[in-house]
């Protein structure tokens, strides 16, 4: 696009109908009229901006290249006189000059003592549309309350008398080094809560020697994250597996030549679940005849998550792991793996090892903790294979509900590998950017170091089975202390509302 014309304001804004639909996105003019039908999130926000620059709505769901991957080349016209182009007036309402206003009164990061203060920050300041993607959960929610409140079904029986002048919760995941039993797991549309996006994840993670997973559907593109990656620090990629298997070929392939140290394959979701508090964010913000007048009831009427994800291939099936590994040598771990038997499968097949997850409470509603199910796949694995946990060979990870380091030590006591986070980070660099992800690490780095010692651990392999009681694990109804922080910050569903302009009639 050396020699692409150079275009005027003008001439882009004569483009500006269904019928010729042209927009600006970083400087760049894209003929969008034959896509109109196929955006994943419904023409009506692309003809918003038609003959208009649509970088500021573009950038936040978007990784940078995505729009000269989906566009043919000769939709790509050229260049825009920046100089020429109207600015886009941007109307600043009551609600969000409220929400800057609370921005401004956010208190001192040092302020903040644990996980759950960035989650009742970020709930203050965030957009409501960002905070609708991020914290909705599916159906009824109960299971992304059940992830945390597992926990609270495992018990500490600590062992007193131990040398733990020194404690190192240093450890090693898929054979690389990790100063944390954890993982900072991958979460899509980042820059819904900041403009660097998972940018944010990629610096802080270096800083305190943490593996990041790289997702699928990341606001950042993905070289932009491998590129901003230190020497040496090693990321993971979590893969959406797409219906047109030659696009994740390249993909894999392409993770493989940048250095990516292990293929994290999402199998939990062959279609998204109902996020009914994304769905009813987006439902609002658009008018019915619209969704009706273009026939993108089903995409336009289900929220951010399910814009983004109608390429996922809901074939997936054991069959393809064959194919997995002929096209890499990373090894290949499931992520949503919620029962024994897939786990002894996935064994089976020779693979790396799997995440015990449901997806954060964002599929299936009633699905079990990541918690329990690895308390289930320990014995059935321990008693049909012989295996013992933690295993280098076969890794259990465990991801969903955790907000504590002790929720962490738990999981390692009960035999998983590392544990993944990720909402909480979401929160941190939502309500304070990089600063906030490095705090929320060190507060777990603070909590790692106590909690060793309380249990009488002074390295991750002292953390045995029997520090901890879990023969409650599989009580779903049992009476443990309310989590008085975690509750503060849940949001309760809400009921469908009679339109503002009906309910002053009445």
């Amino acid at each position: 696009m050396s020699h692409a014309k150079i275009y005027t304001g003008q001439e882009v804004a004569e483009h500006s109908s269904r019928e010729s639909c042209w927009i600006i996105v970083h400087g760049k003019v894209y003929d969008v009229t034959e896509f109109l039908p196929d955006h994943p999130g419904g023409s009506k926000i692309i003809l918003k901006y038609a003959g208009k620059d649509a970088t500021a709505e573009y950038e936040p769901i978007h990784p940078p290249d995505a729009i000269e991957k989906n566009l043919p080349p000769e939709k790509q016209l050229g260049s825009v006189d920046l100089s020429t182009v109207k600015k886009v007036e941007v109307v600043i309402k009551d609600e969000e000059k409220a929400r800057l206003e609370r921005f401004n009164h956010r208190p001192a990061l040092s302020e903040i003592l644990n996980l759950h203060d960035f989650e009742a920050i970020a709930r203050q300041v965030m957009s409501e549309k960002s905070w609708a993607y991020y914290s909705s959960a599916a159906d009824d929610e109960i299971t992304v309350r059940e992830n945390h409140a597992a926990y609270h079904r495992v018990w500490f029986r600590p062992r007193v008398l131990r040398n733990v002048t020194t404690v190192d919760f240093s450890t090693k995941i898929l054979g690389h080094a990790s100063s944390l039993p954890i993982y900072i797991t991958a979460t899509a549309l980042g820059k819904l809560g900041h403009p660097d996006g998972e940018l944010n994840l990629t610096r802080a993670a270096a800083k305190h020697g943490v593996i990041q997973m790289i997702p699928t559907l990341a606001s950042c593109s993905f070289d932009e994250l491998v590129s901003a990656a230190k020497p040496g620090q090693v990321q993971f990629l979590q893969l959406y597996v797409n219906k047109e298997r030659h696009i994740t070929e390249k993909f894999v392939r392409h993770a493989e030549e940048s250095g990516i140290k292990g293929l994290f394959i999402t199998v939990d979701a062959p279609q998204l679940g109902r996020r009914e508090k994304d769905m009813r964010q987006k439902f609002e913000a658009e008018e019915p005849d619209e969704i009706n007048k273009n026939n993108q009831s089903m995409d336009r009427s289900q929220g951010a998550a399910r814009a983004i994800s109608s390429f996922i291939d809901p074939g997936l099936c054991w069959e393809d792991m064959k194919w997995f590994k002929s096209i890499t040598n990373m090894p290949l771990i499931l992520k949503g793996v919620q029962c024994w038997e897939d786990a002894l499968e996935a064994y089976d097949q020779g693979l790396a090892g799997v995440v015990l997850s449901n997806h954060g409470g964002r599929q299936l509603d009633f699905a079990r903790s990541g918690i329990e199910v690895l308390v289930e796949v320990v014995d059935k694995l321990k008693e049909k294979r012989g295996l013992e946990f933690p295993n280098e060979k076969f890794q259990l990870f465990v991801d969903g509900g955790v907000r504590r380091a002790t929720d962490v030590i738990k999981a390692i006591a009960l035999g998983a590998t590392a544990v993944g986070i990720g909402r909480p980070f979401l929160y941190a660099f939502s309500a304070y950017g990089e600063e906030g992800v490095d705090k929320a690490l060190q507060i777990l780095r603070d909590e790692f170091e106590m909690n060793m010692r309380l249990i009488g651990a002074p390295t991750l392999k002292d953390v045995k089975k029997d520090m901890v009681d879990a023969s409650s694990i599989h009580q779903h109804i049992v009476a443990v202390p309310d989590d008085r922080l975690f509750h503060l910050n849940y949001e309760s569903m809400a009921h469908a509302r009679l339109k503002e302009a009906d309910k002053a009639k009445l």
